[in-house]
């Protein structure tokens, strides 16, 4: 009996170091993740970030280039008419520095004869309806969309460069944002359309839309603000030609002009009025001295 149950228990205990030794079983493979046929273009992930977040609206708008991608032309020579991209739904794209801050984060405006090499990449020609010497080259101080404070430029008329200035000295006392503010050049009037422009301009040497008669624009007398945010609307047509979802003026964004606002209310407060109370072409971005 005695060596039975040694035999048992030598048996049991080489059974149980083998079982020991053994290596574990290798792991049930997991379901496969599903890839998606393509990936948002407008998310940036950090080294060393291990979860990506959401894309906000200002992330996604970084990844655009404006002018990058010229639209095909209607009849008319504007450009087709296509949905606004994602990226432009909520626009926020920061602003590109052509001059230096203002010093303290305060407002500050010159005005200023304009200056030989301003006038030279400006639109002005002398076919134009009004002198170099009738512009005035004004700086001014403006809130981007990125919440920083930026100097801007405009040419304008001389007989309201005064009041402009005050205009936008309220506008940045809101904390209106503007995207950018510079001078248009010539070569800007013969590009392909990209339908993706946002700069607050005055003067450009250009007929009206659609007409053979000199703009409001030609003559330094009208100010377009943030176009995009506000665009020009007549039958079909939107300018500029991506910006339909702006169109839309219940869904309030940042940089858009409505009616009754701050903005309206600077401009009437020095005699111009606004082109977005107009009942067709409907001008959202326009304000003129003329009423053109």
């Amino acid at each position: 009996m005695r060596r039975r149950a040694t035999a048992a228990w030598w048996a049991a205990l080489a059974l149980a170091l083998a079982a020991c030794s053994a290596e574990p079983p290798p792991p049930v493979p997991s379901a496969p993740r599903s890839t998606p046929t393509s990936a948002p273009t407008s998310t940036t992930i950090a080294a060393g970030t291990t979860t990506a977040p959401p894309p906000s609206p200002s992330a996604l708008a970084v990844t655009w280039q404006v002018g990058a991608r010229p639209l095909p032309r209607r009849p008319d020579g504007f450009g087709e008419i296509e949905p606004t991209p994602p990226e432009l739904v909520n626009r926020a794209l920061p602003t590109k520095d052509v001059l230096p801050p203002p010093a303290g984060g305060r407002y500050a405006s010159t005005n200023t004869a304009v200056p030989a090499d301003v006038l030279a990449r400006s639109t002005w020609q002398p076919a134009c309806p009004v002198k170099p010497g009738d512009l005035r080259y004004l700086t001014m101080s403006f809130w981007g969309f990125d919440g920083r404070a930026h100097t801007g430029e405009m040419l304008v008329n001389a007989r309201g460069a005064a009041a402009i200035t005050q205009v936008f000295g309220q506008l940045f006392a809101a904390h209106f944002p503007l995207e950018e503010m510079r001078v248009t050049s010539a070569g800007e009037l013969t590009a392909p359309p990209t339908g993706d422009g946002n700069s607050t301009s005055a003067f450009v040497c250009r007929p009206a839309r659609g007409q053979t008669t000199w703009s409001a624009h030609a003559f330094g007398l009208a100010v377009d603000v943030n176009p995009f945010c506000n665009p020009y609307t007549q039958g079909d047509l939107v300018l500029p030609e991506l910006a339909s979802a702006y169109v839309d003026r219940a869904r309030k964004r940042p940089g858009m002009v409505l009616a009754g606002d701050a903005t309206v209310r600077a401009f009437a407060a020095i005699g111009w009025s606004w082109g977005g109370n107009w009942r067709g072409p409907v001008d959202r971005m326009h304000f003129t001295a003329t009423g053109h």
